[in-house]
């Protein structure tokens, strides 16, 4: 695995990971809000071991890439700073992976901004209908320690488990040191806090722009670059009924429903997650 370093829109400084053969077609994993480029670790793994070339790219405002000086989180940004480093250093159509807000990240850019520039999607627990309960409780859970932080890695680990009550809290608290930043002998979540509760000068309110998405998905679909929806079965942002729905209004659109797996499909059932990605990606590479 290479760290490296690139420049997204308007110059921000964004930092990810690559795994696999230079040569190998490229895959590139984008994280839901509030995560990082390391919540694709087995995932990006395996593509490599499979013969992908896996970029994983921490968001602006995220990990250990830069906070935006301008507060500028709206998912345009986002999909600009994707952009920018596909069509400059990677120079070549991939395929993209989006959670949640990845997720919509890539309709963003592959509908909207720069129609053909992926080589097919894969959305990760998230359409343009989403459950709005569910959406709240995320912006909840994000926003609760934003500006206190936590006292110790303890509570980290049961706000975590609050949230996922279907994942096993982890014994071993180590791994998670990449998801926070300790300061004064406390610790912060790794994001921006401008990023959520609606303090940001420019938010991410293009994603309740519910009909701009899916036009853009239509852009996607009428270009005949191949979709696939993977839902995690106990989600409450992606019900059954709103997956269904989407899947009718989209019907070339491929659906995987993980058994076990939350709205954080990846990290809750990684094995079956992973196998329906590279099912993927070998039939459309």
């Amino acid at each position: 695995m290479t760290t490296f370093e690139f420049q997204g829109t308007g110059g921000i400084r964004l930092v990810g990971d690559e795994r696999g053969e230079p040569e190998a077609p490229p895959v590139v994993l984008l994280h839901g809000g509030g995560q990082t480029r390391h919540s694709w670790g087995g995932t990006a793994d395996a593509l490599a071991d499979k013969g992908w070339r896996a970029f994983t790219l921490d968001a602006r405002g995220h990990g250990e890439s830069d906070w935006s000086p301008e507060q500028d989180y709206r998912l345009s940004s986002f999909a600009g700073d994707v952009r920018a480093f596909v069509e400059g250093p990677l120079g070549r159509s991939p395929f993209l992976i989006g959670a949640s807000l990845g997720g919509l990240t890539s309709i963003l850019l592959a509908g909207e901004m720069a129609p053909g520039i992926a080589r097919g999607i894969v959305l990760v627990d998230i359409i343009p209908d989403m459950e709005q309960a569910g959406a709240d409780r995320i912006q909840q859970f994000m926003a609760a320690n934003a500006a206190t932080g936590f006292a110790s890695l303890e509570e980290v680990a049961d706000a975590v488990a609050a949230y996922n009550p279907h994942r096993p809290r982890p014994t071993d608290l180590s791994g998670l040191r990449k998801n926070v930043r300790e300061r004064d002998g406390r610790w912060y979540w790794h994001w921006d806090p401008a990023f959520v509760g609606g303090t940001a000068d420019l938010p991410p309110s293009e994603i309740s722009d519910r009909p701009r998405l899916n036009g853009a998905v239509a852009t996607i679909v009428a270009g005949g670059t191949p979709v696939m929806l993977v839902r995690g079965r106990v989600s409450d942002l992606v019900s059954e009924e709103k997956a269904a729905a989407f899947c009718e209004r989209f019907p070339s659109v491929e659906f995987v429903d993980v058994s076990g797996a939350g709205h954080m499909v990846a990290g809750d059932r990684n094995d079956a997650f992973t196998a329906a990605v590279v099912d993927f990606l070998d039939r459309h590479g």
